[in-house]
């Protein structure tokens, strides 16, 4: 298992380099002027060229990147372009907002997602059929569509919760669920039916080997069968589904974030990327790819535990 997670680490390690010299590389391309930006349209040319030979965007994108990597790698991501804000700081003051989204997604995606899959599997007719459509018309509408309807519907018209706004987890326990609780649940829908789906499959698949058939025939209890056996067989696809879906997750909670109103890493990807603050930009990159690398580890580690197979391909 060891090797297993080096190896893992190693090609994360391998990835966060390249994509972080290839997002350098497409932000740079672009000629604005960000002195100009800066300083405004009637600040004289040689103070916008100081400005720009300040920030280093006279030189070469190689030499740029190359100073920009051998800070990164000592935790230093610079300070933000048009607010002088610490990179890292600002950062860390909005992931509290989104991790708390990512994690009750994760958690509402995965526990709804297993009692709807394994109810489906087991029990096959009506509730097979009740439960595919479910997923068919959670894949069906769309993500923005469904936001905006459980805000008019539950906000909006019935007043259970806030319409916009966030209180903190360390400021007011039923504040924080009363303004987490909408967006977790627009973001849930389109997870639920596709993670369900994945589960009754993979279920069904292991109800149908000849070695469950054998531990029936000698009398094993259905629910000691259930949990033992067909659940952890069935669990290494359905964690695969989950570790890509983290990913559409991540892009899903920039919009759920403008929409709700949420301080949070997504809102301040858009406020950033169209300033073209290339540090924050950066910044924000390295936050997304390096959390995708790591749920990916975590969900490798996993299937590797429940399946010693997976470690040698």
């Amino acid at each position: 298992m060891l090797g297993f997670a080096t190896r893992r680490i190693a090609a994360g390690a391998v990835l966060l380099f390249v994509i972080s010299f290839l997002a350098y590389l497409l932000l740079s391309i672009p000629d604005a002027d960000v002195g100009r930006q800066l300083l405004g349209s009637s600040a004289p040319q040689d103070l916008v060229d100081a400005k720009n030979a300040e920030l280093g965007l006279d030189r070469a994108v190689l030499a740029q990147y190359g100073d920009w990597l051998a800070h990164a790698v000592r935790g230093d991501f610079g300070t933000s372009w048009f607010t002088g804000e610490n990179v890292l700081q600002a950062i860390a003051t909005r992931l509290p907002v989104t991790a708390s989204l990512m994690a009750g997604v994760t958690l509402v995606t995965a526990a709804l997602s297993l009692l709807l899959g394994v109810w489906a599997g087991v029990r096959r007719g009506a509730v097979d059929r009740f439960v595919q459509v479910l997923g068919v018309i959670g894949y069906a509408l769309p993500g923005f569509l469904v936001t905006l309807i459980i805000v008019l519907v539950f906000a909006v018209r019935l007043g259970w919760f806030p319409a916009i706004g966030y209180i903190g987890l360390t400021e007011s326990v039923p504040g924080w669920l009363s303004t987490i609780t909408l967006p977790v649940a627009s973001l849930s829908i389109v997870s639920v039916a596709g993670l369900s789906q994945q589960v009754r499959g993979a279920v069904i698949d292991v109800l149908r080997q000849d070695y469950v058939r054998t531990l029936r025939a000698r009398g094993l209890p259905p629910h000691r069968i259930l949990f033992r056996h067909v659940l952890r067989n069935a669990a290494a696809p359905a964690l695969t589904v989950l570790g890509l879906q983290f990913v559409a997750l991540l892009g899903g909670a920039v919009l759920v974030e403008q929409i709700f109103g949420l301080p949070g890493v997504g809102s301040m990807t858009v406020t950033y990327t169209t300033r073209g603050d290339i540090p924050v930009i950066m910044g924000l990159v390295m936050f997304t790819v390096l959390g995708v690398i790591l749920i990916n580890l975590v969900v490798d580690l996993l299937i590797g535990w429940l399946n010693p197979k997976a470690r040698v391909s």
